[in-house]
């Protein structure tokens, strides 16, 4: 199979998560274990940090990706979903995976993969460790895919795990409320190894943190405001991000103490103002265009992240707000709405994916939720709703594109196919 061939392979032999729901979901840490058992225990040859949480771990992950790099340490990166190319996921000093790794990669352990029955998401996790092991990475920094417990991660020793916060979300799989989730997400905490808690997370939660921890003896270290983290300045207009900053400074000082890996001030620096260029992050309050009219996509999707988009969005200045919103059906829709202003426009699609809370349900919401209606339009595709839109908007206005990552993630191929700077 060549590189296309193996890709088809991939998606329509491993259905993911992000295409299908909670039915690809396939919890438990025994089969990963035994594919990383067949491949020579790969995550054994590299160090590690261990990022979970509900928002902010990817641009966390990146975050510390970049500085890493800054300090020229060897640095893997392995993150998920991708946005545009599947390659995204996994990346070596911000430089994507290569295809003819993954072709290899599949073509020796294909009958494996196939005979016990791996998952989409195991199969990425043993691919990133087996390709960091044989780039002889100083460090990977390992994003949780979901949950903590039973990801397939969780079999890496990290040198420090990290919880960036807890919020509502996949409740199908890890829970209805806030302690449930963090009782999985808790799962990361290791034995004697360092863990960092970050700043939005209630008193209730801290202590259950703060319980596994102790049962653990893992040194635990809350991240906190401070005055001094605003000299590292960062690219993102999205002030949101400052929790994420914080909680990256706490794990690069406590890296320092606890495991001697040091990192310079400058690096420190360079490493947060350089983080888009050195790494492949994408869709966190991305500008896509800054004026006639401001064009900005945001992946939040959960109620928790559309709130922070919210805040962000009162401190800017535009005379209309036009909203591209698509959403999966496991959403509660209603809840996420409340936090835009009502006096939006609203362009209401749904991506193409299988999981897609589909037009004809949205319509039957929102007829539920508006009474007047006037501003509120639907489509059958993410595009033609962002076209209105754009066609709509006059030069002083803002069109925010949100509620999905699949709604965003199609947003920056239309950019990437015909604008060619994603």
């Amino acid at each position: 199979m060549n590189y296309t061939e193996t890709i088809q392979w991939i998606f329509k032999r491993l259905p993911i998560y992000q295409k299908i729901g909670f039915r690809s979901y396939k919890p438990g840490l025994k089969r990963i274990q035994n594919f990383c058992s067949y491949l020579g225990n790969p995550q054994n040859f590299f160090k590690s940090i261990h990022v979970g949480g509900t928002n902010g771990k990817g641009s966390t992950v990146h975050m510390l990706s970049s500085i890493l790099q800054e300090e020229k340490y060897k640095t893997g990166l392995f993150t998920s979903p991708h946005l545009i190319d599947f390659r995204e996921r996994i990346t070596c000093n911000g430089v994507l995976i290569e295809k003819d790794f993954i072709v290899d990669f599949i073509k020796k352990n294909k009958k494996f993969i196939e005979k016990e029955k791996i998952s989409f998401f195991e199969m990425n996790t043993a691919l990133a460790f087996q390709y960091f092991k044989e780039k002889k990475v100083n460090i990977a920094i390992i994003e949780v895919g979901m949950g903590g417990r039973l990801d397939s991660t969780n079999l890496i020793t990290p040198e420090i795990s990290v919880i960036t916060n807890i919020s509502i979300d996949h409740t199908e799989i890890l829970g209805e409320n806030r302690l449930k989730i963090a009782s999985e997400k808790a799962g990361i905490i290791k034995k004697n190894v360092s863990v960092i808690i970050g700043r939005r997370i209630s008193r209730d939660v801290r202590f259950l943190f703060f319980k596994e921890a102790l049962k653990k003896n893992a040194p635990i270290y809350f991240s906190v405001k401070s005055k001094k983290d605003s000299q590292y300045k960062m690219p993102f207009k999205a002030d949101y991000q400052n929790f994420n900053r914080s909680i990256v400074l706490k794990t690069i000082r406590i890296l320092h103490y606890r495991k001697n890996i040091i990192v310079s001030d400058q690096s420190i620096k360079k490493g947060f103002k350089n983080v888009i260029k050195n790494t492949t992050l994408k869709g966190r309050w991305h500008i896509l265009q800054k004026k006639d009219p401001k064009i900005i996509c945001d992946i939040a999707h959960n109620e928790e992240g559309i709130y922070m988009v919210n805040k962000q969005l009162k401190k800017e200045s535009y005379e209309k707000l036009h909203l591209v919103l698509g959403f999966v059906r496991e959403k509660k829709v209603d809840k996420l709405l409340k936090h835009f202003p009502i006096e939006s426009f609203y362009y209401f699609c749904q991506p193409s994916i299988d999981r897609k809370y589909s037009i004809h349900n949205l319509i039957i919401l929102i007829n539920k939720l508006f009474e007047n209606r006037d501003r509120i339009n639907f489509y059958p595709s993410v595009i033609k709703a962002f076209l209105h839109a754009k066609s709509k908007a006059s030069q002083n206005d803002l069109i925010l594109i949100s509620g999905s990552t699949f709604v965003v993630s199609e947003i920056l191929l239309y950019y990437k196919n015909f604008f060619s700077y994603i």
